[in-house]
């Protein structure tokens, strides 16, 4: 199960050079709009060291990490959602994705054109929010039409809800409120699942700013009033300089650490978009290991044992007869599954058990 993020912003913000860095692969990237048209998809390893300590007592022949896709979609522009810039194009890239990392400008930069000519943070996410918003808008407008009449003289409950619930939706977006920040019941979000709505998904912030800044990031004008309007929403940002984890891509990870440690930098800014983006979705690893392979499996909290086998394999599902579940710790403590096994370290988990970020599983199907 492969996640996905989109990467977003005005053009010419650094989303491209962002991908690059990312995924090592040197996406197309111009001084003007619309380098990028159809969209760049690369896959991104999720850094987890507990796989090489996994891997090392299993004496595996090969290790396999969880990964995320990350998509690099060309710039938004004012009117977007009315098909400006090739907009409806890039919109429906961006309902593919399960989460979307907004890149925003937070540097001056004279041989860099800016689409409106000055650097403005708070405006440009807006900008691009709001074409999010208009979609989302077309969107829920459609629903209404179709639904609305035939709801309104009937009987059935489902339909019923479906277009109280798309009223609550328009009623939100009309007051620039995105729907992800709205309040809805399972039923409601069990409804609107299929209308693919763009500000209902997951979303962090990137402020791309100069590498020289770092050292003093509290008197870096533009970062600070991004970032204080964005703990005012409750969001998520992450100060970065793409410029400088693009040159560093391609580096040792020696290397890396002393000039993130000459820049006051504790941890790679790319590190912790994948991490967060991670984490904004609800998302856990599980681990298979043996002789033949150390695997990390990607599942969403909630998930249990049965609905986890079924992510290596549908008849693993259908199938499961129980999961046998060592503890991470335990497998490191024990030497693995044959200490483990002797000191009592294995659970024997039925098809309910909720599996936990780290469990090491082996799960028994029947034939």
């Amino acid at each position: 199960m492969s996640l996905k993020a989109g990467i977003v912003g005005l053009p010419n913000v650094g989303k491209s050079t962002l991908f690059s860095s990312l995924t090592l692969v040197e996406a197309e990237s111009a001084n003007y709009a619309f380098t990028t048209i159809e969209p760049n998809v690369a896959i991104v390893n999720l850094k987890d060291e507990r796989l090489e300590e996994l891997a090392k007592i299993a004496s595996s022949k090969k290790i396999v990490p969880a990964t995320f896709q990350f998509v690099d979609i060309a710039g938004l522009v004012k009117g977007a959602s009315k098909g400006e810039g090739l907009g409806n194009k890039f919109l429906a890239n961006i309902r593919e994705v399960d989460a979307i990392v907004h890149v925003v400008r937070c540097f001056e930069d004279q041989n860099i054109m800016h689409v409106n000519n000055k650097i403005n943070p708070i405006e440009d996410l807006k900008t691009i929010n709001l074409e999010l918003i208009l979609a989302d808008l077309q969107t829920i407008d459609n629903v209404i039409n179709r639904i609305g009449k035939k709801a309104q003289n009937s009987s059935d409950k489902l339909l019923k809800l479906e277009f109280e619930t798309a009223k609550k939706i328009r009623q939100n977006l009309e007051n620039e409120i995105m729907i992800k920040n709205i309040s809805l019941s399972e039923e409601e979000l069990k409804i609107i699942k299929s209308y693919q709505l763009l500000t209902q998904k997951p979303m962090i912030y990137i402020a791309n700013l100069n590498p020289e800044v770092f050292n003093d990031l509290d008197n870096n004008k533009h970062y600070n009033v991004l970032k204080n309007y964005l703990m005012e929403q409750n969001e998520i940002l992450i100060p970065i300089s793409i410029k400088l984890e693009h040159e560093m891509s391609s580096w040792s990870e020696q290397d890396k650490l002393m000039i993130l440690k000459d820049y006051n930098i504790l941890e790679s800014g790319i590190d912790l978009i994948i991490k967060k983006t991670f984490y904004l979705l609800n998302q856990a690893t599980y681990f298979t290991a043996g002789e033949i392979e150390t695997r990390a499996w990607t599942f969403k909290k909630g998930q249990n044992a049965c609905e986890c086998a079924g992510i290596i394999h549908s008849d693993f599902e259908k199938k499961f007869v129980k999961a046998e579940i060592i503890k991470y710790d335990d497998y490191i403590k024990y030497n693995g599954e044959k200490g483990c096994r002797e000191n009592g370290k294995i659970n024997i988990e039925g098809k309910n058990y909720l599996m936990q970020d780290g469990d090491v599983c082996f799960f028994r199907v029947s034939k």
